[in-house]
This record gives structure tokens, C-alpha cells and sequence, in this order.
């Protein structure tokens, strides 16, 4: 009996010579390993990252910083990319290449702003209408198939028109046409949650419903909805370029992607630079978020983390 009890307290008192098997470096070789087993997530959150470095240290890394605001050189319009220039010059003489960077404080910008809003709108509708069910349920769905039942696009189109234009304006506008996605699909996370045993038992117990609420079906209901915002943050961004494109968001001289093309594509047959880069710029950055929300989408797929 002795010997057994030796060897229980060994067993108990020791651990692996690695560390433990939910430690950081475990946790850290993991991620790296599903980082490797996913080289497209891992090139998407590499530009990513990029884009966060390039638009905070914008005013360090641009090569002309005044060229973003009301900068103008006549004497150099529509410069080839040269060694000076490595983008070229726009149709009043300003360096595209700076440009470029800080119009990543613009579109990206945007399209966090909206997510938040959406959120923000949206995560409270869903929950009260999956929660209580019945006429708030009703009432807040209803509202919201009048929303989804114009498309995204179409809808902020129709407010960016109302509203004077502006990056503000374009994001209030998206912002309008997106949350009711999210208000749907925390209600149907909601709506199940609650009806599990445990929000039962938490009724049962005598807790107050707001508490029950916010404490058990809230923080089970947001996983789907981290896993949207990663695959909206794209789209987002597409749409807001559009938007500037059509002359409905961001005015001249601000540094806008969307604006920047629809100023260049006069130019696009002779002077191929002045919208190509910008262009660019959007389809790299939305093409990494879309990258990123994929993988985020795999990683924190139910069914996936079932069948590990």
C-alpha cells in the first residue's frame, strides 16, 4: 500500500520537463503548427498586419506626407514611377505612393467603424428578440427583414445619396444597411442557447432574467458573430470604395482609395499608374481580410472542433 501511495504522490507532484500541456509554449507550437497547416490564413494575417503598421506609422513611412492633404506641384503631374516616385505622381502633381498609405487610415477605418456600430446595434436586438421571444421577437425581426430585404449595396447607396458625402457619412450609411445581419444571427444563436439546460437551471435558481441574459446566452452567442465580422471586414471595404467611387463618400483632397480610381480613370489608357496602385491597395486588403476571415471561420467552426 505504501509503494501505491509512492507512487500516486510522484505522479501528482511531477509534470512534463516541457512545461505543462496547456502552457504558452504548448499553446504557442500549436498555433504555429495550424498556422503551417493553413499558409493561405497565415499570408492574409501577415498583410494584415501590415496594413495596421503602414496606417498607424503613416506620417513616418510615407515619402511625401503633404501630398495626402492639399498639397499640389504642377511642374510634376502625371509622373512615370521612377526612382523618386515609386508609384508616380497623380493629375496635380501629388506622390500616389504616399497617398496609398495614408488612405489606409480611410477604407479600413470605415470598415471597423461599421463593424462596431453593427454590433453595437445589432448584438442587443438579437439577444432580446431570441431571449424573450414572442412580440419583441416579432416586432424587432419584422424591422429587420425590411432592412435585409434591400440589398447592402443598394441601401447604403440610398442613404450615402441623402447624407452630405463624407467618410462619416459612408460610414453611417453602411452601417445602416449591415447591422440587421447581426441582429439575425445572434438571434438564432440566442434563440437556441436558450433553451439548453443550463439557462433553465439558471431560471430555475430564481436568477433575475436581465442576468441570465447577459451572463449564460450573451457570451454563447457571440462566436458566430466574431466569425462574421472577420468575413464582413472585405466586403466592408469594397463597399466603401465604391461608395468613393460614385463621389458619395470621401471628397478631394482626402486620400480615399475609391476616390483616388475614380479620379484616375481618366488617365487609365496613357498614365496606367494613376489608378492602378490604389486599385491595388483595395483588392490586396480586402483579399487579406477575406483570407483572415477564413481562417478564423475554420478555426472556430463547431463541427471542426468536434471532429478534433
Amino acid at each position: 500500500m505504501s509503494r501505491l501511495n509512492r507512487v500516486t504522490n510522484a505522479g501528482q507532484g511531477s509534470e512534463p520537463r516541457g512545461g505543462s500541456a496547456f502552457g504558452p509554449t504548448s499553446a504557442g507550437r500549436r498555433a504555429v503548427r495550424w498556422m503551417r497547416e493553413n499558409p493561405l490564413f497565415a499570408f492574409g494575417a501577415a498583410i494584415v498586419m501590415i496594413v495596421v503598421i503602414f496606417g498607424v506609422l503613416a506620417p513616418f513611412l510615407a515619402p511625401f506626407p503633404d501630398d495626402a492633404s492639399t498639397a499640389t506641384h504642377p511642374f510634376e503631374t502625371l509622373v512615370a514611377p521612377s526612382a523618386e516616385h515609386l508609384f508616380g505622381t497623380d493629375q496635380v502633381g501629388r506622390d500616389i505612393l504616399s497617398r496609398v498609405i495614408y488612405g489606409i487610415r480611410i477604407s479600413p477605418v470605415i470598415a471597423a467603424a461599421v463593424i462596431a456600430s453593427s454590433c453595437i446595434i445589432g448584438i442587443p436586438l438579437g439577444l432580446l428578440a431570441g431571449h424573450f421571444g414572442g412580440v419583441i421577437d416579432e416586432v424587432i425581426m419584422r424591422i429587420t427583414d425590411i432592412f435585409l430585404a434591400v440589398p447592402a449595396l443598394l441601401l447604403a447607396l440610398a442613404f450615402a445619396v441623402v447624407l452630405p458625402p463624407s467618410p462619416y457619412s459612408t460610414m453611417i450609411a453602411i452601417g445602416i444597411a449591415w447591422w440587421p445581419w447581426y441582429a439575425r444571427l445572434v438571434r438564432g444563436e440566442a434563440k437556441s442557447v436558450t433553451t439548453r439546460r443550463y439557462v433553465e437551471n439558471a431560471r430555475i435558481l430564481g436568477l433575475p432574467r436581465w442576468r441570465v441574459m447577459f451572463r449564460h446566452v450573451l457570451p454563447n452567442s457571440v462566436t458566430p458573430v466574431i466569425v462574421q465580422a472577420s468575413l464582413d471586414f472585405g466586403g466592408i471595404i469594397l463597399t466603401a470604395a465604391s461608395l468613393s467611387f460614385l463621389g458619395l463618400g470621401a471628397q478631394d483632397p482626402t486620400p480615399d482609395w475609391g476616390l483616388m480610381v475614380n479620379q484616375g480613370q481618366g488617365y487609365f489608357a496613357t498614365q496606367w499608374w494613376v489608378v492602378t496602385f490604389p486599385g491595388l491597395a483595395i483588392l490586396i486588403t480586402a483579399l487579406a481580410f477575406n483570407l483572415l476571415g477564413d481562417g478564423i471561420h475554420e478555426r472556430l467552426d463547431p463541427r471542426r472542433v468536434v471532429s478534433r
